[in-house]
């Protein structure tokens, strides 16, 4: 199972790794069999932005489909050949696919904004029940840093004098040696830190079993009935210690919540890439949380980090069972949080969202390459859904969940398959007008002005998130105090530069990542880059070479044809010609700290660092990193 010591017979001793066990049976849930539990009947506002987003995206899709219908020459002349009408009805297929998602995302963020704040149930002085753990599984991640918010947060509940309510387990699968000893110094020096104040608890098992599910899994069927909540974290994951209170004192005021899910800001990055996402993630975050909350309702979702869970509901409700079949499709399921939010709505428990809830962070990949290693992660787990989807007792917004985290990266291909048959037509058309004579014409002309009106309300609902997210934060002074509006608004429009640039790189490393999970080949567990690094040259063209050639071709072709489809693709094969400089730039501290200087891409969270923040960043100062033989200093207690 793992080195667990003897019980500790006083949990504020540091002598002992493990607590007494309190085991709490978590059995494999059966997909195939009806749970029967009694369904709830959501709240009328719920259903209300239900109908908003998706029938409001599906009326936008069928309105728009019907116009690129009239657009495309599908009923011309007979003279047509077969194999360019088959061409034109699946570029009409493809563009409704895409528009969809599209149509989709604008009318959740429309929903987003007319359903308000949330909603909590708790006085804010309400005293807190039972027992909280802080639970962090680690896999081969920098021990100090991860220490260190364990550090801060339970230095911030100790100030708030509620810090015997809750307790710290470090949960390892590291297994790299050299980290490992790193690992145990670094818990080690934490529990001396906090003697007195919060038991801290460590455990390293010998098999990684099922990977994280698995870990957190092991924990509850040894620990399990020590605690009423878990607040499950990432190595990487920062919770202030009020907003810690605010969860559990929703979950205590509410006995039927089995999941409150936070929506964690990005915070600590340096490079141009994370400060991008950061500032992304600022200003047009809260219009997409509140989207999906507003139609999820008490449906909601589990992103697996920065969310509290109430143990026995997650215990008899959540065990994982193995897929059948070979990897990546079958074996242990990769993005286990879906489908464990899945499974407790099955059972009745109610999972939801508080998006504006403040004091919750993460951190970002440092560049573009390090994003498209953890999605590739993702990218398995979300297609691995497409076997869970159909189980039996699902509701249907967590099926939708599924079906989206899907969409989130096969419209990459589709979009793809778009571009690769319009460059088909454009070439077919070349050649049949060269053909055609003025008596006889072949090729009837598209329709330009209502392509050029379609394309326009395809790029505004596109925009429209980030357009309402921009907005919302002009008129938000806690989010234009310091840069000014001014600076907001070019802030605004260098991320949206660099998301239009990225945005086709991205479209190719995700066709990859699907082609590679089609092939049957598995992404691995590596562990996730969190701190900026340079990335060598020739792994940047290894991993871009193939789109610069893709975008130089495309365009060489388009030139020769002289084809007006030159300047609607201009952006995208500019992101594609340029990819190597562009993923280089990604990961630049010096272009980071240079938009910086000029008050761009700020967020609060960097004008004015939060106390949590500083405290992990005090205990890093004094412990950057605890190798055996070294001895830290001591951080400065307030």
């Amino acid at each position: 199972m793992g080195r667990n010591l003897a019980v500790s017979v006083d949990p504020m001793t540091t002598a002992y790794t493990t607590p007494p066990d309190a085991p709490l049976e978590m059995p494999t849930q059966v997909l195939s069999r009806h749970p029967g539990i009694r369904r709830t009947t959501p709240m009328p506002f719920t259903w209300f932005y239900r109908v908003l987003s998706f029938g409001g995206g599906l009326l936008l899709t069928l309105l728009a489909t019907w116009q690129m219908y009239l657009v495309l020459p599908i009923s011309g002349p007979a003279a047509l050949p077969v194999s360019t009408i088959c061409m034109l009805w699946l570029l009409l297929v493809l563009f409704s696919l895409t528009f969809g998602w599209i149509a989709l995302s604008a009318t959740a963020a429309v929903a987003g904004l007319l359903s308000g704040r949330d909603r909590l149930r708790a006085a804010g002085d309400t005293p807190l029940r039972g027992k909280t753990v802080l639970l962090m599984p680690v896999h081969n991640e920098e021990p100090g840093s991860a220490c260190a918010a364990m550090f801060a947060m339970a230095e911030e509940l100790d100030r708030l004098d509620l810090a015997e309510h809750f307790e710290i387990f470090v949960l390892s699968d590291t297994r790299k040696s050299d980290i490992l000893r790193s690992e145990d110094a670094a818990v080690e020096y934490l529990r001396e830190q906090l003697s007195g104040v919060m038991p801290v608890w460590y455990r390293h098992r010998d098999r990684n079993t099922a990977r994280k599910a698995g870990n957190i899994r092991e924990f509850i069927t040894r620990w399990g009935q020590r605690y009423d909540y878990m607040v499950v974290l990432d190595a990487d994951s920062l919770i202030r210690g009020d907003t810690l209170a605010t969860l559990v004192r929703e979950m205590d005021a509410d006995p039927a919540t089995g999941i409150l899910q936070t929506l964690p800001r990005l915070y600590g990055g340096e490079t141009l890439f994370s400060r991008l996402q950061q500032f992304a993630g600022a200003v047009h975050g809260p219009v997409f949380a509140r989207g999906l909350c507003a139609w999820q309702g008490a449906d909601g979702n589990y992103w697996g980090h920065n969310a509290i869970l109430r143990v026995r509901a997650f215990a008899g409700s959540a065990g994982l069972p193995e897929m059948p079949g070979p990897k990546p499709f079958g074996g242990e399921i990769r993005s286990h949080d879906f489908v464990e939010a899945a499974l407790l709505r099955r059972a009745g428990w109610v999972v939801r969202m508080l998006p504006d809830l403040p004091g919750s962070w993460e951190e970002c990949p440092p560049t573009l390459l390090d994003a498209a290693v953890r999605d590739r992660r993702w990218a398995q787990g979300n297609v691995q859904h497409l076997g869970v989807v159909s189980a039996r007792g699902l509701r249907w917004p967590s099926r939708a969940h599924m079906l989206m985290g899907v969409m989130n990266y096969l419209t990459s291909p589709l979009w793809l398959a778009m571009v690769v048959v319009g460059l088909a037509l454009s070439t077919q058309v070349a050649w049949l007008q060269s053909q055609q004579s003025s008596a006889t014409p072949v090729w009837p002309e598209f329709d330009s002005a209502r392509m050029l009106g379609l394309f326009l309300v395809t790029m505004s609902l596109l925009l429209l998130p980030k357009i309402l997210g921009l907005i919302t934060a002009l008129c938000r002074r806690e989010l234009y105090e310091g840069p000014g509006r001014l600076r907001l608004f070019l802030s605004g429009l260098v991320e949206l530069l660099f998301s239009i640039l990225h945005a086709p790189i991205v479209m190719l490393l995700h066709t990859r990542h699907l082609w590679e999970i089609a092939r049957g080949q598995d992404s691995g567990w590596s562990a996730q880059q969190r701190q900026g690094r340079g990335v060598q040259w020739r792994v940047l063209l290894a991993r871009h070479g193939l789109h610069t050639l893709v975008g130089v071709l495309m365009t060489l072709h388009l030139l020769w044809l002289s084809s007006s489809l030159l300047y609607w693709m201009l952006p995208m094969l500019v992101g594609l010609v340029f990819a190597i400089p562009l993923s280089a730039m990604s990961g630049s501290r010096s272009a980071g700290r240079w938009l910086a200087r000029w008050g761009l891409l700020d967020t609060m969270e960097e004008r004015s660092p939060p106390v949590i923040m500083e405290r992990r960043r005090d205990y890093l100062t004094h412990h950057p990193q605890t190798r055996p033989g070294e001895t830290p200093r001591p951080p400065s207690l307030p």
